[in-house]
C-alpha cells in the first residue's frame, strides 16, 4: 500500500514538470515584438538586433507599427517588448513609465548622437563649385533666423519662411513646435510637418540637390549627415526647467533650450527585462560606431536597400563591432548564419 502514494506523487511530479516545460516552450515560441521604427537608423538597428536574437538565440521576433509615443505606451503595457532606438527621457510618456518601473533603457548604443536645427553649409558659406552665393552669411543661431525668413521663404505662404518639422506623432514635433514659440519665430515661419520621415528626407534632399536654402530639424546618426555638409544652428544651453516646457504641448510659455543631451538606448518592457536576462546582457553592450553607422545608412538610402538586407550587410562587414556584444558560442551561430 505504501507504493501507491509514492507512485501517485511521481505521476503528479511528472505532470507538473511537463506542464512547466510546456508553458516555457509556449513562452519562447511567442514572438518578441519589436517596434517598427519609421526613421532609418532606428529601422536598421531594429533589424540588426532581430537578426542577432533570431539567429544567435533562436527566439522568434516580429515588428508592430506605431508613432514614437504610442510605441512607448505599448512598451509600458508589454504590448511591445523592444524599441531598438529609444531617445530615453524625451517624452512624458517614457518618463512616467520609467519612473513606474514599467520600462528600462539599456546601454548607450550610439555615442555622439545629436539633434537640432540645421541648414546646408552653402546657405552660410556659399559654394563656388555650384555657383551658389551665401544667402545668410551672418546666420549662426536660432535668434539670427528672425532676420532671414525671406531666405527660407515658404512657397505656400510667401510672407513667411518655412521650417521643416518632424512628422506629427514624433516627440520631436512637439518640442520643435514649442521651440518656434520660444524663439519668437512662430509668426514669421510656417511650421511645416512632413507626413513621414521619408517625406522629410525627400524634401530636404530635393532642396539641397537644387541648391535651395532649407531650414529643418534633424538628428544624427542618419544618411543625410554622411552625405551632405550641414551646419547646426546654435541654441541656448540645455536647461532642464526650460526643456520641461518644450515637451509639454499645452504649455503657453515655452522657454528656449537645446534638446536634452542625446543618449540612445534600447527600450525594453519590464516583462522582457525579467524574462530574457540573456538578451538584456547583450543589449546593454550594444555599441554602434556612429561613422560606420552613418556610412551604412547612406548606402542603404542611396541603393534603396530594405533595412533587413542592410542589416545583413552590416553584420557581414563589421564582425569586430557586434561580436564584442555576444558570448563566443552565440557569435559563432550568428556568423555561421550569414
Amino acid at each position: 500500500m505504501k507504493k501507491i502514494p509514492t507512485l501517485l506523487a511521481s505521476l503528479l511530479l511528472a505532470a507538473g514538470l511537463a506542464s512547466t516545460d510546456s508553458a516555457a516552450s509556449a513562452e519562447r515560441t511567442t514572438p518578441i515584438h519589436f517596434g517598427a521604427i519609421g526613421w532609418e537608423s532606428g529601422a536598421l538597428t531594429t533589424e540588426i538586433l532581430r537578426l542577432i536574437v533570431e539567429r544567435g538565440y533562436g527566439y522568434p521576433t516580429d515588428t508592430l507599427p506605431g508613432s514614437t509615443v504610442s510605441m512607448e505606451v505599448a512598451l509600458a503595457r508589454n504590448d511591445l517588448q523592444v524599441i531598438a532606438e529609444e531617445w530615453a527621457g524625451r517624452s512624458p510618456a517614457w518618463v512616467k513609465a520609467e519612473q513606474a518601473g514599467q520600462v528600462f533603457a539599456l546601454g548607450d548604443t550610439v555615442k555622439h548622437a545629436e539633434e537640432g536645427w540645421w541648414v546646408p553649409a552653402y546657405v552660410i558659406e556659399g559654394d563656388p563649385s555650384r555657383n551658389l552665393k551665401a544667402l545668410a552669411p551672418d546666420l549662426r543661431s536660432v535668434d539670427d533666423l528672425k532676420r532671414y525668413p525671406q531666405v527660407f521663404r515658404d512657397p505656400e505662404s510667401p510672407a513667411k519662411g518655412r521650417f521643416l518639422n518632424s512628422p506629427s506623432g514624433w516627440t520631436s514635433e512637439t518640442v520643435n513646435s514649442q521651440k518656434l514659440k520660444a524663439y519668437g519665430l512662430n509668426d514669421s515661419y510656417s511650421n511645416f510637418r512632413s507626413g513621414s520621415g521619408a517625406a522629410l528626407d525627400a524634401e530636404i534632399g530635393s532642396a539641397i540637390r537644387r541648391g535651395q536654402p532649407v531650414l529643418f530639424y534633424y538628428w544624427n546618426p542618419t544618411p543625410l549627415m554622411g552625405r551632405y555638409k550641414l551646419i547646426r544652428l546654435q541654441e541656448p544651453p540645455f536647461n532642464a526647467q526650460a526643456w520641461a516646457t518644450l515637451t509639454d504641448a499645452s504649455n503657453p510659455n515655452p522657454q528656449g533650450s537645446q534638446s536634452l543631451p542625446a543618449k540612445l538606448s534600447i527600450g525594453v518592457s519590464k516583462a522582457f527585462h525579467e524574462g530574457y536576462p540573456d538578451l538584456v546582457a547583450v543589449f546593454e553592450k550594444v555599441d554602434l560606431p556612429i561613422d560606420r553607422l552613418n556610412r551604412a545608412l547612406a548606402e542603404m538610402s542611396e541603393k534603396r536597400t530594405p533595412p533587413n538586407k542592410a542589416a545583413l550587410t552590416f553584420l557581414r562587414d563589421n564582425p569586430d563591432v557586434w561580436k564584442a556584444w555576444l558570448p563566443a558560442e552565440v557569435a559563432a551561430k550568428v556568423e555561421g548564419s550569414l
